[in-house]
């Protein structure tokens, strides 16, 4: 199958472009479109959502991730194994947590078409390279190695994406030891699930995808605590 995680939304066209080209290669591989909700422009909140949101992804798949506002420049378009997994997307720091986290082995950079059009390589470049690996023809180009952001820390401790239910993604992987967290002013402790919190009260839990999540039962957490994207939090003892 080939998987999807973009920042494309879903009321563009640009998603239904990318089926096309998919399609008319590949017409008999399943396409799944798993994430067209990533934080527009921001690839280093990405980063961190995508080893989560892969880790259910089966073996063999190729996943075509793309928060690219670096389109059309110097950047290298990739594709390579981890956790054999095959992917494809921009090199511009959205894989770095992929490549802490897994071994990254053959790793290629794209040949860009002369007939690309230059701001948009997820219809152009990213998907005509995922359908052929899909059939099993794979990407060719310059060995490369991932460009790396050492300086960015191992998790994420800001909201890196709000549902629309108001409950609060953020970057940070859970851990036992996570039982209370500080953000804009409130003070939250952790739960098992929704429904050991009163009506409207806001906490914080351990979400399908092992990150810490911000949530509050039966209401917006988002409306409620005065939310946004990017917003930093504090582990509290």
């Amino acid at each position: 199958m080939i998987v999807l995680m973009t920042d494309f939304g879903v009321s563009d066209p640009y998603v239904g472009q990318v089926h096309m080209r998919l399609r008319t290669i590949a017409p008999e591989v399943p396409v799944i479109d798993l994430f067209h909700a990533l934080p527009s422009f921001a690839v280093q909140a990405a980063a961190y959502l995508l080893p989560a949101y892969c880790r259910h992804v089966p073996a063999g798949a190729v996943i075509m991730a793309i928060v690219d506002p670096g389109v059309g420049t110097s950047r290298q378009a990739l594709a390579f194994t981890a956790g054999g997994r095959r992917f494809i997307g921009p090199d511009n720091g959205l894989f770095e947590m992929i490549a802490r986290r897994d071994t990254v082995a053959s790793c290629v950079a794209l040949p860009v078409p002369a007939d690309a059009s230059p701001t948009f390589h997820g219809r152009d470049v990213f998907a005509p390279a995922a359908a052929a690996w899909a059939r099993g023809t794979r990407p060719t180009g310059r060995d490369v190695a991932l460009t790396r952001y050492p300086q960015w820390p191992d998790d994420g401790c800001f909201i890196a994406y709000i549902d629309h239910y108001g409950n609060a993604v953020t970057g940070l992987r859970a851990a036992p030891e996570h039982r209370a967290i500080r953000i804009r002013g409130h003070l939250l402790k952790r739960a098992r699930t929704f429904g050991e919190r009163p009506a409207g009260e806001a906490f914080f839990y351990e979400n399908a995808n092992g990150l810490i999540e911000i949530a509050a039962n039966g209401a917006s957490a988002a409306d409620r605590l005065g939310l946004e994207l990017a917003d930093p939090f504090v582990l509290e003892a």
